[in-house]
């Protein structure tokens, strides 16, 4: 099967990333590795694109950034290829939902993260991910909602966070694409902006087969990408769910699982 692999999808937390949010030097050899083998690679993440920045040189990235879980495909320069935002109805919709089911919730323009209060679960967390500030503001207005990329629901209270992805889920079907990227994260996207539209995107921008990319990832809404590309890797720390998707399992983020799934699921044979 990897002799087929044309390119590795990868998502990016708890996936390329450590618990640090960083590159480790054997993850960065790995990405150098499929490079000299002529197998591209791409990543894909809940981020925003500028949230992916600190990537993109060590890793030499070249390919289209699939942003807010392809709600944004992006040159490494931020210049946009395709956009997919959500309705302005389905964004309030989603707000007003989160806020009676007891999350916070966040609004993610193609250029601004929104939040209402700083102090809020995670606010501080996101904002040292991402590399770049929230803009503060008690209620989101109509123009956010008229540009929104994203929604997130936010809870350290990760049961509440699956019952809203269940509920939501179905409120929305066939509206928007309802998700955890993390388990206190509920990410809410355009239809088209999931991660099995990223595999078929990065196909059609690419000229490669869906079945000649693999992906690599960790949480619920990267089964979508197991589903849709060819090589399937779901690290050690996903959920036993997620692990029974895939069709090979690597070691945890915190193990440099990405990179030893890159040495012997891909390169082995090369």
């Amino acid at each position: 099967m990897s002799a087929e692999i044309k390119l590795l999808l990868s998502d990016v937390d708890g996936t390329l990333v450590n618990a640090r949010k960083e590159l480790t030097p054997r993850a960065i050899a790995a990405v150098r590795a499929l490079g000299e083998r002529h197998i591209g690679f791409a990543i894909t993440s809940g981020r925003p694109p500028q949230g992916m920045a600190m990537l993109i040189e060590p890793l030499a990235l070249r390919l289209p950034l699939a942003a807010f879980n392809g709600g944004v495909l992006a040159r490494p320069d931020f210049s946009a290829i395709e956009e997919h935002p959500l309705s302005a109805d389905c964004a309030r919709h989603a707000v007003e939902r989160l806020r009676e089911l007891g999350l916070d919730a966040w609004l993610y323009t193609d250029s601004e993260w929104l939040v209402r209060d700083a102090d809020a679960p995670r606010v501080e967390h996101e904002a040292w991910t991402v590399k770049f500030p929230p803009r503060i503001t008690p209620e989101f207005p109509d123009e956010a909602y008229a540009r929104a990329i994203k929604i997130v629901g936010v809870s350290d209270d990760h049961p509440r966070v699956a019952r809203a992805e269940q509920e939501l889920g179905d409120a929305l079907r066939g509206r928007a694409s309802v998700a955890r990227s993390q388990a206190y994260y509920l990410d809410i996207t355009h239809p088209q902006a999931n991660k099995g539209a990223v595999v078929t995107a990065l196909a059609r921008l690419s000229g490669f087969s869906c079945g000649q990319i693999a992906t690599i990832g960790d949480m619920p809404n990267d089964v979508l990408m197991f589903a849709q590309g060819g090589l399937s890797i779901a690290m050690g720390n996903a959920s036993d769910a997620v692990k029974a998707q895939a069709d090979m399992v690597t070691d945890s983020f915190e193990n440099d699982g990405f990179a030893k799934a890159v040495e012997s699921f891909i390169l082995q044979d090369r």
